[in-house]
């Protein structure tokens, strides 16, 4: 038979610290009323034995589950193929793991999802909800609402429902396309058009608000929708060229819709930029340093803004913290010059 290292204890702990059982069980469940000396003794002595907070009875406690979900409104096959949703995993993660909470990753592929995640978050498993990419007539808000979970959201509300207590972290989605245009306009390009995003999402719709900022409503052909895909850029590339065979620049709504745009261009034998200026949204390294040429892009600090949002939701957690929360972060975007135009 072989002797199974038993799993240390709150008593070992406290033992090895010097102190009471008391003292630790505040320490390790973030409590206060210990002093700095005795906080140092127990920390010291939890490292030195390994010990592990059993999470079932910290949560008793501490009425908190050390979790929070992570809500995407889209299908898997465009989460993990789209560079955007890394990056902002990657500043959620960050920043939740510096605060020793579990990223629960939770996706919507169709409408039974909907009652799905809403059922798991109504259910008791995560603290709050990070929640982005939604679609105007996603009825995740109203859902998650029900749970009555805090949340915070990545992009600009697209409901009206009269709620003042939405928070929600954005870019300057407008601003950076005006931006992407006037530098367009700058460079003597008079035909310029836009390749929208998915325009039920409140980013491509203020993307489009930002070019005709510029352009004003001019000739409506130069407007294709699209969806924030390569396929879909290469599509609204092929119908522009079809009906718009002067056009002389392409403001794309982000950088993989940008992509598709560019080879369409060089199948039809447009030189980029000579014959058309190609500018994105987004600069995603892997995908505007790696396109040829390389993309003129408006820079959103994607990574940052999951960072923002997973910072203001801990934050509302806190009891600690004050209530003041901001209602909007927007974070400004900036014009990045490469050889597309």
């Amino acid at each position: 038979m072989t002797e199974t290292a038993q799993r240390p204890t709150l008593e070992a702990v406290a033992a090895r610290a010097g102190v009471s059982r008391a003292t630790v069980s505040r320490v390790v469940n973030g409590g206060d009323g210990v002093r700095e000396p005795l906080v140092e003794r127990v920390r010291r002595a939890v490292e030195e034995l390994g010990y592990v907070p059993n999470q079932a009875a910290r949560s008793l406690v501490t009425k908190r589950h050390g979790a929070v979900a992570v809500v995407i409104a889209e299908p898997e096959t465009r989460v993990f193929a789209d560079p955007f949703f890394a990056l902002q995993l990657r500043g959620i993660s960050k920043e939740l793991t510096a605060q020793d909470n579990q990223l629960v990753l939770l996706l919507t592929e169709g409408r039974d999802d909907h009652t799905r995640v809403a059922r798991y978050l109504a259910g008791g498993h995560v603290d709050g909800a990070l929640v982005f990419s939604l679609h105007l007539d996603d009825p995740l808000p109203g859902l998650i609402r029900g749970a009555g979970l805090p949340t915070v959201f990545g992009g600009r509300p697209g409901w009206n429902d009269g709620d003042a207590e939405v928070v929600y972290v954005d870019s300057d989605n407008r601003g950076g396309a005006r931006a992407a245009v006037r530098h367009l306009v700058g460079l003597g390009r008079t035909r310029i058009a836009h390749l929208t995003g998915a325009l039920d999402q409140t980013s491509a719709a203020d993307r489009l608000d930002g070019y005709r900022d510029v352009m004003g409503e001019g000739d409506p052909r130069l407007v294709v929708e699209s969806d924030f895909t390569p396929g879909g850029g290469e599509r609204a590339m092929r119908a522009l060229l079809d009906r718009c065979p002067d056009v002389d620049a392409v403001f794309a709504a982000n950088d993989l819709t940008a992509s598709g745009a560019l080879r369409v261009l060089r199948e039809r034998g447009r030189r980029v930029p000579e014959d058309v200026a190609v500018v994105g949204f987004d600069d995603m390294l892997p995908v505007a340093e790696a396109t040829d040429p390389p993309l003129t892009t408006v820079r959103q600090d994607i990574e940052e803004m999951g960072r923002i949002m997973a910072r203001l939701l801990l934050r509302r957690l806190d009891p600690r913290t004050p209530e003041e929360t901001p209602a909007g972060v927007v974070l400004p975007t900036t014009l990045v010059r490469r050889a597309s135009a």
